[in-house]
């Protein structure tokens, strides 16, 4: 295997790992924000009050993706293996 395959393998891995947690992680700081928010206005500062709400929506969010990450993540495998067996 030549380097810049190697190179390009290694780029595609990265790119398709933040692709995959990118709305997972877009929802837990939209709803980490928005309690914040209610937070701040409340006046109640438990730690422990962000953790649900986030836990729940980011848990939504990957059920909701779970049919999209499965076919990306099939495709990505599918392009590894494929790359992998060019001489």
């Amino acid at each position: 295997m030549d380097t810049q395959i190697a190179i390009d393998l290694c780029r595609q891995a990265l790119v398709s790992a933040l692709l995959l947690v990118a709305p997972i992680l877009l929802v837990g700081m939209v709803v980490g924000l928005v309690i914040g928010l209610i937070q701040a206005v409340t006046q109640i500062q438990d730690q422990t009050v962000a953790f649900v709400p986030k836990l729940f929506a980011m848990g939504a969010v990957m059920i909701a993706c779970m049919p999209w990450l499965m076919m990306r993540l099939v495709e990505f495998t599918q392009e590894m293996f494929t790359a992998a067996a060019i001489p």
